[in-house]
């Protein structure tokens, strides 16, 4: 008989990263289930109309490729 050791669990295997990952994955889904709701944005002329999740996402990500070629460049 040779000695094994038993498994780590599933649980025991998960890192902290994926707890977090998992943790901000369905703090976003509650986000979108709570934010259905149609709003107006105005910018200049256009007027648009959509979902507060969508037009909020939209910014981050505007942030997002903002704050990466602001980072890019400060590299140089």
């Amino acid at each position: 008989m040779t000695d094994r050791e038993p498994k780590p669990s599933l649980l025991s295997r998960i890192t902290v990263n994926q707890w977090l990952a998992l943790a901000l994955t369905v703090i976003a889904v509650i986000f979108v289930v709570e934010n259905r709701d149609h709003v107006e944005i105005q910018f200049l002329p256009i007027t648009v109309s959509s979902p507060m999740w969508l037009i909020l996402l939209v910014m981050f990500l505007i942030g997002l490729v903002t704050g990466l070629l602001i980072r890019r460049r400060g590299r140089r």
